[in-house]
């Protein structure tokens, strides 16, 4: 079992990017303002913080791509990630009469802006973490579907499409401290993987919950291991 690989790219990102917010906008329709006032997993976030930085985060990544397109760089926030947590607690506190049609406003950019990435696109440069479209595409691919899960709005992470579980399990590998060789084995899918080197830890689990783990959210099925050290920053 493999992620998305550089070969698959071209066609499965825009799939899997496309899935992942169809799956958003139906969300929104059962939306209420009790609804968006209550908690996530997140400390300190309700609902509407979450759909707020959806919002702004799936916007930034779009512009991301749009410029590229165009041969130039532009910044993720204009402003900087102290304008980002500014415009999430401003956002937050809208109505569900405007939050909503503000994040399926922001969908249709997004979804445009995505749509008009060709397969020989994904190279070009942006300014997201000095790198390439296909690094803003993953980056966008991750905020999606695990803030999706994160509103808790009927999508958990326990229905983490699998390419996107070995991503995040790759890309989130490094968060395991140093002195760990971390072997994730998945009780559920043909997957292994070790990572790291010093002290042998075994970890397994349902792949989605490996997942979900590494990237800071509570499994919804307890993983099985000697131990599980306390998890470094994101890279």
């Amino acid at each position: 079992m493999t992620g998305i690989s550089p070969a698959e790219l071209p066609t499965a990102l825009p799939t899997a990017l496309a899935a992942g917010q169809s799956r958003l906008r139906a969300l929104l329709p059962g939306l209420t303002d009790g609804i968006l006032r209550g908690p996530t997993p997140l400390p300190g976030w309700t609902r509407g913080h979450v759909l707020t930085h959806l919002e702004g985060v799936g916007l930034a990544l779009a512009r991301q791509a749009r410029y590229a397109l165009r041969g130039k760089l532009i910044e993720v926030y204009d402003g900087g990630r102290a304008a980002r947590d500014a415009a999430i607690e401003a956002g937050h506190r809208r109505p569900v009469q405007q939050l909503a049609p503000a994040l399926a406003d922001a969908l249709d950019e997004v979804e445009a802006s995505w749509s008009a990435v060709g397969p020989d696109d994904w190279d070009r440069p942006v300014r997201y973490r000095d790198g390439t479209l296909r690094d803003a595409g993953l980056a966008w691919w991750r905020e999606l579907e695990i803030h999706t899960a994160d509103a808790d709005l009927g999508y958990g992470t326990h229905e983490w499409p699998a390419p996107l579980c070995v991503h995040l399990i790759g890309f989130l590998a490094s968060r395991v401290p140093a002195g760990y060789e971390v072997t994730f084995t998945a009780t559920d899918a043909e997957f292994t993987r070790t990572y790291g080197s010093g002290t042998p830890l075994p970890v397994a689990g349902r792949l989605t919950d490996l997942a979900a783990w590494l990237a800071g959210r509570h499994p919804e099925l307890p993983l099985t291991a000697p131990e599980l050290p306390r998890l470094g920053t994101w890279p």
